[in-house]
């Protein structure tokens, strides 16, 4: 028993590990693209007056009036990158987490075999699903075979291993799912708290234009006021879309824990309801 867990470990660690290179590797590809973005496609010089970046963006244009946002509009970008690249990886590991077809009915046909007393039936369902959920019924399903024949132990402790075993096996997933969340999660505040550090910069600059010497340069003023409210739209923009893909993917995360739950009490009932002398 001690052994159980032993298996399904190594493709975790792997899993883990290239979940974490992955992560590595795309903050700082999204930080350098969303540079280029800033630099050659918003701030090319056909966005602005006279072909001069110095100049009024032309009326419209919204890259040159995103561009004229100042340097935080890059750094926020890149938190905008970051969010779509790791929710299309969450949903790609989720999926496959999921298994190949509806994890609802997998549920139903896995308790309907339990309910026939067709563990071999159920088995087989699992391997046609595969993925998490599938992996650990099946880890749960190989216990019951070998709990129906030892001798050394009674029907509650019987019921009671095939239900760590079912633990121990969740665990062992669970964590591939969570991966990167963090990080999705963490960009909900960032993003939010860079829009109000590029709007305090962009205030800043117009209260200081209000207190030059004479009357403040109309222009300058206007840029500086623009700058503040480009970041904060850029902030919250970000910020909204990262907490609703947080809410999706916990969501997902949660409906196959309860698949697994419901799954995992089915079986180990069905034990207890069968072996009871």
């Amino acid at each position: 028993m001690a052994n159980a867990p032993t298996k399904p470990t190594t493709p975790v660690k792997e899993s883990s590990s290239a979940s974490g290179a992955f992560a590595t590797l795309t903050i700082p590809i999204c930080i350098v693209v969303a540079i280029c973005i800033f630099v050659f496609i918003l701030g090319h010089p056909s966005h602005y007056k006279g072909g001069d970046p110095a100049n009024e963006p032309n009326p419209g244009d919204l890259f040159g009036t995103v561009h004229k946002g100042g340097v935080i509009v890059p750094l926020i970008m890149s938190y905008l990158l970051m969010v779509i690249v790791f929710s299309i990886e969450r949903f790609v590991v989720i999926g496959k987490a999921s298994g190949t077809g509806n994890v609802d009915a997998f549920v139903r046909k896995i308790q309907s075999f339990l309910n026939a007393g067709n563990i071999d039936g159920a088995n087989a369902e699992c391997d046609k699903q595969k993925g998490s959920v599938a992996n650990v019924i099946k880890s749960g399903l190989k216990k019951y075979r070998e709990m129906e024949v030892d001798q050394t132990m009674d029907v509650d402790q019987k019921a009671l291993a095939i239900q760590k075993d079912i633990e121990e096996a969740t665990a062992l997933e669970m964590p591939m799912l969570e991966q990167n969340l963090t990080i999705i999660a963490t960009l909900v505040s960032i993003g939010t708290l860079t829009g109000l550090l590029g709007t305090v910069i962009g205030m800043i600059k117009a209260f200081g234009e209000l207190a030059s010497a004479g009357a403040p340069n109309q222009a300058a003023l206007s840029n500086s006021i623009s700058e503040a409210l480009i970041n904060t739209a850029l902030g919250i923009g970000t910020s909204a879309i990262s907490i609703v893909m947080y809410n999706v993917f916990t969501s997902k995360i949660d409906k196959l824990t309860y698949a697994i739950d419901e799954t995992g009490f089915s079986i180990v009932q069905t034990f207890a309801a069968s072996h009871k002398k």
